[in-house]
């Protein structure tokens, strides 16, 4: 029996429900009935075809219970419908339902932040300093203890659901006033956030003795943008092969001692050339879709059949697939129908699907994926650029290399002269309360194709927000950060200079 993830919604979409589906034709394969629970009517787990018996039921305790008791079936599958079936699993066990794969108490070891940090710990590995509190008093001690800024977040919730980066005690007051309302049967998980790191994902498959790594993928944003929401690069781009080895062996450590069997998947953070192990799911990813797209590997049933006691070895996947080409996931959000929500992202996911550029170098894949987001990256025209102080020093070569590839530059009054000093041709544009034509003018008279806005804050009372609202409604590609603006110019200067080739999947795998 196959748990699903009930009804897609931001933060649990339809890539565990691919991870069901492919579950399911893997038993399937292994000779095994299969039955589906699931409640979502748009998904192809609840197609008639998918498996042999399904159940339209609501994903809660009493539900599958019963049908448990009416079915018997030889085992559970908890791993791949996301964070609904995780949090009834530990339950499920206890009412003696034989879950398969990886047992719920070492689910609950990465899940369970205490046991988490001992499981760390254990292993000689980094984890950012961090604490649990129940109270804002407990709260602001450990936030004073490990330093502002921190992240705050529920434990046992789906898709960074209330979480956000605090950095003071009056934010994190207000924080755990509305974060007890979202969880209030679990503590307040405060963590030191890391800035200006480099995130990391990384998707196995492991069968109790042996762990094999399916795809280490660089984030494109710094940490502190949800995995989900975040652009992403397989293989690693920037990343050096040092530290890509010890990704590899602290993965495989994690997978020994949680005696992981099926996926695992793993964030961390690179700063200084440390890595900073975030967090340790023993499930499906939302990157499993991903990784299987770009590397030909099926995750997702090579873990179901490993789940039903088949080994690795068996399976012919026993080492990790190099691939010589580059697929980059770009997320797909709904802001253009949610015309007053700001667009800048966070902890907490706001995407509602993704999509792959790939090609044999980054800047291609990444075009390709500002294309397949239908945002797709301009060759000519005027940039807008106004960024935050602490990013000033950081636009001027990419503002410098927008200029060599023949764009003209606009920007605020703070950044223009920045760029001025330091040699580069700039018009200087009114900020929206100094007057007509002000940069929002310029925006709704189609006069600018490209935008580079890093926040100095959210929400409606900073002038970047009516900005970011503007770009959204015309569909003019914004990227609010370093990272993402050095992406844009890898992406325009490769279009520039070749252009692209379409090629299918097959033949990416085939090479």
């Amino acid at each position: 029996m196959i748990l699903g993830g009930g009804p897609n919604r931001i933060g649990q979409g339809i890539e565990f429900d691919y991870c069901c589906v492919q579950a399911a034709f893997a038993l399937k394969e292994e000779g095994y009935e299969v039955i589906m629970v699931n409640c979502n009517p748009e998904t192809v787990s609840t197609d008639y075809d998918t498996s042999d018996k399904l159940y339209f039921e609501p994903l809660t305790l009493e539900d599958v219970l019963n049908i448990f008791d009416k079915e018997r079936p030889d085992g559970v599958i908890v791993q791949f419908g996301g964070q609904t079936p995780l949090n009834i699993a530990k339950s499920l066990k206890e009412e003696g339902v034989p879950i398969i794969g990886t047992s719920p108490e070492s689910i609950d070891r990465a899940e369970d932040r205490g046991k988490f940090s001992q499981l760390i710990e254990k292993l000689n590995l980094l984890q950012p300093s961090n604490g649990t509190g129940r109270s804002f008093e407990e709260a602001r001690e450990i936030a004073r203890r490990i330093g502002y800024p921190v992240l705050v977040r529920p434990s046992y919730v789906l898709g960074g659901r209330a979480m956000e980066i605090v950095y003071d005690d009056s934010s994190l007051e207000e924080y755990m006033r509305t974060a007890v309302k979202v969880s209030p049967a679990h503590p307040v998980l405060i963590d030191k956030f890391i800035e200006d790191a480099i995130e990391v994902d990384i998707d196995a498959v492991a069968d109790g003795d042996r762990c094999v790594i399916g795809g280490i993928m660089e984030h494109i944003e710094e940490a502190g943008v949800h995995s989900g929401d975040s652009s992403c690069s397989l293989p690693p781009y920037t990343l050096s092969d040092e530290i890509v080895q010890r990704l590899r062996e602290e993965t495989y450590a994690i997978a020994k001692e949680l005696e992981v069997v099926g996926l695992l998947n793993i964030q961390c953070a690179i700063k200084d050339n440390k890595i900073y192990i975030l967090e340790v799911n023993p499930r499906a990813s939302r990157t499993v879709p991903f990784v299987g797209k770009a590397t030909g590997v099926p995750l997702a049933k090579i873990a179901t059949k490993v789940m039903v006691g088949r080994k690795l070895t068996q399976l012919h996947f026993t080492k990790e697939k190099k691939i010589s080409h580059i697929a980059v996931k770009e997320a797909v959000f709904p802001f253009v129908r949610f015309p007053g929500v700001d667009i800048i992202l966070g902890p907490e996911m706001r995407s509602t699907g993704e999509v792959m550029g790939i090609s044999d170098n980054f800047g291609t894949a990444f075009a390709k994926a500002q294309m397949g987001a239908n945002l797709p990256l301009p060759l000519k025209g005027t940039v807008f650029i106004s960024v935050a102080n602490k990013d000033k020093p950081s636009i001027v070569p990419i503002a410098k290399e927008m200029q060599d590839l023949g764009f003209n530059l606009v920007a605020t009054s703070g950044t223009a002269n920045v760029l001025k000093e330091n040699g580069i041709k700039v018009s200087k544009v009114n900020k929206i309360a100094e007057g007509r034509p002000n940069v929002e003018d310029h925006i709704k008279n189609g006069e600018i194709d490209l935008i580079f806005n890093t926040p100095v804050g959210k929400g409606p009372k900073f002038d970047e927000y009516r900005i970011r609202q503007q770009a959204t409604i015309r569909r003019i590609p914004i990227i609010t950060t370093i990272p993402g603006a050095r992406a844009a110019v890898d992406g325009i200067k490769a279009m520039k200079s070749g252009g692209f080739d379409v090629k299918c999947l097959q033949d990416y795998h085939r090479k």
